[in-house]
């Protein structure tokens, strides 16, 4: 038995550890604090470093079907005692047989949609939306997914501001470990991992 046998008990195996939030809200940093926890990424490096995420996406590929009519997600159960990043909008798509440990990393609307356009400016595209109809669209977005997750027996959330990482990247390491039960020792190992230069779109 491991260290992620005390979360939830033995009922549905170990939990899957979801890394979520909007796009650019800081979930691949979470991920690499997380693998330098020992937690290890389910991932199948598809999906490479680039200009946007210089330190890596850590991603899925199968993740991005699981809202998708009669999508196989039995594959979920293959992360149990990983860790897993998937997008909010894909949250309440998780199947019901796994629990679900879920830090999720929320950003200033401001700084998320910043860095989204500059996203967007090097893949030479262009938004269909304007900001404001973008931020009333993500605000209720997140509300209505937070209730899902309030709702779910088998889920547990934490929530992580991103620049509360960056600027005090021990304490917020402090409350992932003391929310996952990590081992004494990990928690310096992940704030070890935030890189406040990545920080390149303030409000």
């Amino acid at each position: 038995m491991g260290w992620l046998d005390n979360l939830f008990g033995r009922g549905r195996g170990e939990p899957v550890i979801i890394v979520s939030g909007l796009p650019r809200s800081g979930t691949s940093m979470a991920m690499k604090m997380l693998d330098a926890a020992g937690i290890p990424a389910f991932q199948d490096g598809i999906r490479v470093a680039d200009e946007d995420n210089p330190r890596g996406y850590y991603e899925h590929e199968r993740v991005k079907d699981l809202d998708k009519r009669g999508a196989d997600r039995s594959w979920v159960r293959e992360a149990r005692g990983k860790a897993l990043k998937v997008i909010s909008f894909l949250l309440p798509y998780l199947p019901g047989e796994n629990d679900y440990r879920i830090v999720f990393m929320s950003r200033t609307m401001e700084e998320v949609l910043a860095s989204q356009a500059k996203m967007l400016e090097r893949r030479n595209e262009d938004s269909e939306t304007e900001d404001r109809r973008m931020t009333e669209l993500y605000e209720d977005h997140l509300q209505k997914v937070k209730n899902v997750i309030s709702v779910r027996d088998n889920m547990q959330m934490l929530e992580i501001h991103y620049s509360d990482v960056v600027t005090n990247s021990r304490r917020e390491a402090d409350r992932i470990a003391e929310f996952l039960k990590l081992p004494p020792g990990t928690a310096e190992r992940m704030a070890a991992q935030v890189d406040s230069q990545l920080y390149r779109n303030r409000a």
